[in-house]
């Protein structure tokens, strides 16, 4: 049985995820970017309890989300706790694939915690990013897809995730 995937598999198992949901849910294309979210800006973060010894954070402009959110709701009103719960139930979408693409790849359960919002940009204390995703909107608005890595000595530093 497999229990480690390479960082490079990881990382394009999250990006055809992030990819996907976004515009199955929302109707929302992202595209590869260099440039990082910008001004108003929302994290949504989580962390997986079971499977990887890490964690996730999606940190994106305002504007993103709340097109999101208006465009899964069908509704130009949104309020603040619309856009909160849009996010929490959107990236609990992305885990839940991820979680299952795991099982499938390495055969150990993933079990992730309930999705955290946050106004502004966060970053977990005791983590380091291991690899950070950058992607613009059809409408030019930007997004970040982090994920975070327990610190520890760079000399232990491997480009493998070992699943629990």
């Amino acid at each position: 049985m497999d229990t480690a995937m390479s960082q490079q598999n990881l990382e394009e198992m999250l990006d055809t995820v992030v990819r996907e949901v976004t515009e199955s849910t929302a109707g929302i294309r992202l595209y590869h970017d260099t440039q990082p979210p910008a001004g108003d800006l929302c994290t949504i973060y989580i962390s997986f309890q079971k499977g990887l010894r890490s964690s996730l954070s999606l940190c994106a402009e305002a504007a993103m989300l709340k097109r999101m959110t208006q465009n899964f709701i069908q509704s130009e009103d949104v309020t603040l706790q619309d856009l909160e719960d849009f996010s929490k139930e959107y990236f609990n979408v992305v885990c839940g694939r991820v979680a299952a693409i795991l099982f499938k790849t390495t055969k150990l359960a993933a079990r992730f915690s309930v999705p955290d919002f946050y106004q502004g940009r966060y970053s977990p204390e005791g983590f380091r990013d291991q690899f950070v995703l950058t992607y613009s909107s059809d409408q030019r608005e930007n997004a970040q897809l982090t994920h975070h890595v327990p610190r520890r000595d760079e000399d232990e530093v491997t480009a493998t995730t070992t699943l629990t």
